[in-house]
Protein backbone atom coordinates (compact mmCIF):
# COMPACT_ATOMS: atom_id res chain seq x y z
CA UNK A 1 0.00 0.00 0.00
CA UNK A 2 1.48 3.35 -0.47
CA UNK A 3 2.97 6.00 1.74
CA UNK A 4 0.76 8.43 -0.40
CA UNK A 5 -2.54 8.33 -2.39
CA UNK A 6 -3.71 11.86 -3.70
CA UNK A 7 -7.39 10.67 -5.55
CA UNK A 8 -8.55 13.17 -7.90
CA UNK A 9 -7.14 15.97 -5.63
CA UNK A 10 -9.10 19.80 -6.55
CA UNK A 11 -7.94 23.10 -5.10
CA UNK A 12 -9.55 25.88 -6.08
CA UNK A 13 -8.89 29.74 -4.33
CA UNK A 14 -10.87 32.52 -4.96
CA UNK A 15 -9.03 35.60 -6.34
CA UNK A 16 -11.31 38.33 -6.71
CA UNK A 17 -13.59 38.51 -8.89
CA UNK A 18 -12.29 34.95 -10.15
CA UNK A 19 -11.59 31.55 -9.07
CA UNK A 20 -8.01 30.25 -9.59
CA UNK A 21 -8.02 26.34 -10.32
CA UNK A 22 -4.94 25.35 -8.74
CA UNK A 23 -5.27 21.71 -8.59
CA UNK A 24 -7.22 19.91 -11.77
CA UNK A 25 -8.11 15.87 -10.33
CA UNK A 26 -4.61 15.18 -9.08
CA UNK A 27 -4.20 11.28 -9.06
CA UNK A 28 -0.87 10.56 -7.35
CA UNK A 29 1.02 7.29 -5.28
CA UNK A 30 4.24 7.80 -3.49
CA UNK A 31 5.61 4.84 -1.39
CA UNK A 32 7.44 4.21 1.66
CA UNK A 33 11.19 5.36 1.39
CA UNK A 34 10.72 7.42 -2.10
CA UNK A 35 12.55 10.02 -3.07
CA UNK A 36 10.33 12.36 -5.18
CA UNK A 37 10.85 15.09 -7.42
CA UNK A 38 7.60 17.60 -8.39
CA UNK A 39 8.94 19.77 -10.99
CA UNK A 40 7.73 22.17 -13.07
CA UNK A 41 7.25 25.94 -13.61
CA UNK A 42 5.66 28.56 -11.52
CA UNK A 43 1.52 28.26 -10.93
CA UNK A 44 2.02 24.46 -12.38
CA UNK A 45 0.90 23.69 -8.72
CA UNK A 46 3.61 22.22 -7.51
CA UNK A 47 3.42 23.82 -3.63
CA UNK A 48 -0.29 23.28 -3.51
CA UNK A 49 0.31 19.62 -3.93
CA UNK A 50 3.15 19.50 -0.71
CA UNK A 51 0.59 21.67 1.13
CA UNK A 52 -2.76 19.41 1.09
CA UNK A 53 -0.16 16.29 2.08
CA UNK A 54 1.39 18.15 4.59
CA UNK A 55 -2.30 19.50 5.90
CA UNK A 56 -1.00 23.45 5.95
CA UNK A 57 -3.92 23.58 2.78
CA UNK A 58 -7.44 21.33 2.25
CA UNK A 59 -8.29 20.03 -1.37
CA UNK A 60 -11.48 21.35 -2.59
CA UNK A 61 -12.43 17.82 -3.42
CA UNK A 62 -11.12 14.83 -3.67
CA UNK A 63 -9.14 12.24 -1.25
CA UNK A 64 -5.74 12.78 0.67
CA UNK A 65 -4.75 9.29 1.88
CA UNK A 66 -1.70 9.19 3.95
CA UNK A 67 -0.93 5.88 5.42
CA UNK A 68 -4.51 4.56 5.22
CA UNK A 69 -6.30 7.82 6.63
CA UNK A 70 -7.89 10.43 4.59
CA UNK A 71 -6.41 13.43 6.56
CA UNK A 72 -8.71 15.77 3.98
CA UNK A 73 -11.64 14.57 6.45
CA UNK A 74 -9.67 15.30 9.63
CA UNK A 75 -10.85 18.12 11.86
CA UNK A 76 -8.22 20.76 12.87
CA UNK A 77 -7.34 19.29 16.01
CA UNK A 78 -6.29 16.12 13.86
CA UNK A 79 -4.53 17.98 11.46
CA UNK A 80 -2.33 19.74 14.12
CA UNK A 81 -1.42 16.14 15.69
CA UNK A 82 -1.05 15.36 11.81
CA UNK A 83 1.40 17.81 10.93
CA UNK A 84 3.33 17.77 14.35
CA UNK A 85 3.64 13.67 14.70
CA UNK A 86 4.41 12.87 10.78
CA UNK A 87 5.55 15.55 8.67
CA UNK A 88 8.75 17.78 8.39
CA UNK A 89 9.04 20.81 6.27
CA UNK A 90 11.98 22.41 4.92
CA UNK A 91 11.19 25.97 2.95
CA UNK A 92 12.99 28.24 0.55
CA UNK A 93 13.39 30.78 3.11
CA UNK A 94 15.02 29.46 5.95
CA UNK A 95 13.41 31.10 8.99
CA UNK A 96 15.57 30.36 11.77
CA UNK A 97 15.02 32.63 15.00
CA UNK A 98 18.14 34.95 15.12
CA UNK A 99 18.40 35.11 18.28
CA UNK A 100 18.96 31.38 18.63
CA UNK A 101 21.69 29.48 18.10
CA UNK A 102 22.01 26.80 15.75
CA UNK A 103 21.51 24.15 18.61
CA UNK A 104 19.00 26.04 20.36
CA UNK A 105 16.65 26.69 17.11
CA UNK A 106 17.05 22.37 17.12
CA UNK A 107 16.03 22.31 20.74
CA UNK A 108 13.23 24.55 20.64
CA UNK A 109 11.64 22.54 18.05
CA UNK A 110 12.28 19.48 20.38
CA UNK A 111 10.35 21.27 23.24
CA UNK A 112 7.93 21.78 20.76
CA UNK A 113 7.25 18.36 20.00
CA UNK A 114 7.48 16.29 23.25
CA UNK A 115 8.71 19.30 26.35
CA UNK A 116 11.75 16.86 26.93
CA UNK A 117 14.29 17.78 28.57
CA UNK A 118 17.02 16.13 26.62
CA UNK A 119 16.77 18.62 24.04
CA UNK A 120 20.43 19.70 23.96
CA UNK A 121 21.57 16.04 23.19
CA UNK A 122 18.79 15.74 20.49
CA UNK A 123 19.67 19.03 19.06
CA UNK A 124 23.64 18.03 18.83
CA UNK A 125 22.33 14.16 17.37
CA UNK A 126 20.16 15.98 14.73
CA UNK A 127 22.73 18.55 13.69
CA UNK A 128 25.48 15.65 13.26
CA UNK A 129 23.05 14.34 10.61
CA UNK A 130 23.64 17.08 8.24
CA UNK A 131 26.81 17.68 8.90
CA UNK A 132 27.14 20.70 11.48
CA UNK A 133 27.28 19.43 15.10
CA UNK A 134 30.63 21.50 15.54
CA UNK A 135 28.64 24.90 14.22
CA UNK A 136 26.19 24.22 16.77
CA UNK A 137 26.59 27.36 19.34
CA UNK A 138 26.43 29.51 16.27
CA UNK A 139 24.13 32.07 15.40
CA UNK A 140 22.44 32.35 12.05
CA UNK A 141 23.99 35.36 10.96
CA UNK A 142 27.70 33.25 11.82
CA UNK A 143 26.26 30.96 9.42
CA UNK A 144 26.37 30.48 5.53
CA UNK A 145 22.69 30.15 3.47
CA UNK A 146 23.83 26.25 3.03
CA UNK A 147 24.20 25.64 6.61
CA UNK A 148 21.13 27.56 7.49
CA UNK A 149 19.14 25.57 5.78
CA UNK A 150 20.40 22.19 6.73
CA UNK A 151 19.87 23.80 10.08
CA UNK A 152 16.54 23.81 9.19
CA UNK A 153 16.46 20.10 7.66
CA UNK A 154 17.71 19.21 11.54
CA UNK A 155 15.05 20.94 12.61
CA UNK A 156 12.66 19.73 10.54
CA UNK A 157 13.29 16.37 11.62
CA UNK A 158 12.87 17.06 15.67
CA UNK A 159 9.85 15.03 15.35
CA UNK A 160 11.04 12.05 13.26
CA UNK A 161 8.76 12.36 10.80
CA UNK A 162 7.91 9.66 8.47
CA UNK A 163 7.78 12.20 5.73
CA UNK A 164 9.63 15.42 4.56
CA UNK A 165 8.25 17.81 2.36
CA UNK A 166 10.65 19.96 0.33
CA UNK A 167 9.12 23.55 -1.40
CA UNK A 168 12.38 25.00 -3.25
CA UNK A 169 14.72 24.11 -0.95
CA UNK A 170 17.67 25.29 -3.19
CA UNK A 171 16.01 28.21 -4.26
CA UNK A 172 18.25 30.96 -2.73
CA UNK A 173 21.51 28.90 -3.09
CA UNK A 174 24.47 29.13 -5.14
CA UNK A 175 24.90 25.74 -6.83
CA UNK A 176 27.56 24.79 -4.94
CA UNK A 177 25.89 24.91 -1.17
CA UNK A 178 22.40 23.97 -3.23
CA UNK A 179 24.32 20.48 -3.43
CA UNK A 180 25.29 20.32 0.04
CA UNK A 181 21.73 20.29 0.60
CA UNK A 182 20.22 18.15 -2.14
CA UNK A 183 23.40 15.60 -0.41
CA UNK A 184 21.91 16.05 3.23
CA UNK A 185 18.34 15.34 2.05
CA UNK A 186 19.42 12.48 -0.10
CA UNK A 187 21.38 10.72 2.97
CA UNK A 188 18.54 11.26 5.22
CA UNK A 189 16.43 9.53 2.77
CA UNK A 190 18.65 6.62 2.26
CA UNK A 191 20.12 6.31 5.76
CA UNK A 192 16.91 6.82 7.46
CA UNK A 193 14.46 5.75 5.34
CA UNK A 194 12.49 8.94 5.44
CA UNK A 195 10.07 9.42 2.37
CA UNK A 196 10.81 12.91 0.67
CA UNK A 197 8.62 15.19 -1.57
CA UNK A 198 10.80 17.94 -3.09
CA UNK A 199 9.35 20.47 -5.21
CA UNK A 200 11.30 22.72 -7.38
CA UNK A 201 11.45 24.30 -10.82
CA UNK A 202 14.70 23.13 -11.82
CA UNK A 203 15.14 20.34 -14.36
CA UNK A 204 18.71 19.77 -13.10
CA UNK A 205 17.92 18.30 -9.81
CA UNK A 206 15.22 16.18 -10.61
CA UNK A 207 17.61 13.60 -11.41
CA UNK A 208 19.30 12.46 -8.14
CA UNK A 209 15.68 11.18 -6.95
CA UNK A 210 13.83 8.07 -7.29
CA UNK A 211 10.72 9.55 -9.36
CA UNK A 212 9.71 12.41 -11.16
CA UNK A 213 6.02 14.13 -11.35
CA UNK A 214 5.98 16.61 -13.85
CA UNK A 215 2.87 19.22 -13.48
CA UNK A 216 1.53 21.14 -15.79
CA UNK A 217 -1.69 23.51 -15.44
CA UNK A 218 -2.60 22.04 -12.06
CA UNK A 219 -2.59 18.30 -13.70
CA UNK A 220 0.10 15.54 -13.83
CA UNK A 221 1.75 15.72 -17.16
CA UNK A 222 3.86 12.67 -16.81
CA UNK A 223 6.02 10.74 -14.52
CA UNK A 224 8.89 9.38 -14.58
CA UNK A 225 10.73 6.47 -12.83
CA UNK A 226 14.16 6.70 -12.26
CA UNK A 227 16.15 3.38 -12.31
CA UNK A 228 19.73 4.60 -11.68
CA UNK A 229 19.62 7.94 -10.06
CA UNK A 230 21.99 10.33 -10.37
CA UNK A 231 24.49 11.09 -8.05
CA UNK A 232 23.97 14.69 -6.28
CA UNK A 233 27.66 15.38 -6.66
CA UNK A 234 27.11 15.27 -10.41
CA UNK A 235 24.25 17.38 -10.90
CA UNK A 236 25.27 21.10 -12.57
CA UNK A 237 22.74 23.76 -12.77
Amino acid sequence: MALIRLDNVTKDYTMGQGVVHALRGLNLEVEAGELVVLLGPSGCGKTTTLNVVGGLDRPTTGAVVVNGDDIALFDDRRMTAYRRASVGFIFQFFNLIPTLTAAENVEFALTLVDGSKKTREGALELLGLVGLKERSDHFPSELSGGEQQRVSIARALANKPALLLCDEPTGNLDVGTGIQVLQAIHELNRSEGTTVLLVTHNTAIAPFSDKIVRLHDGTIDRIERVDQPRPVRELVW
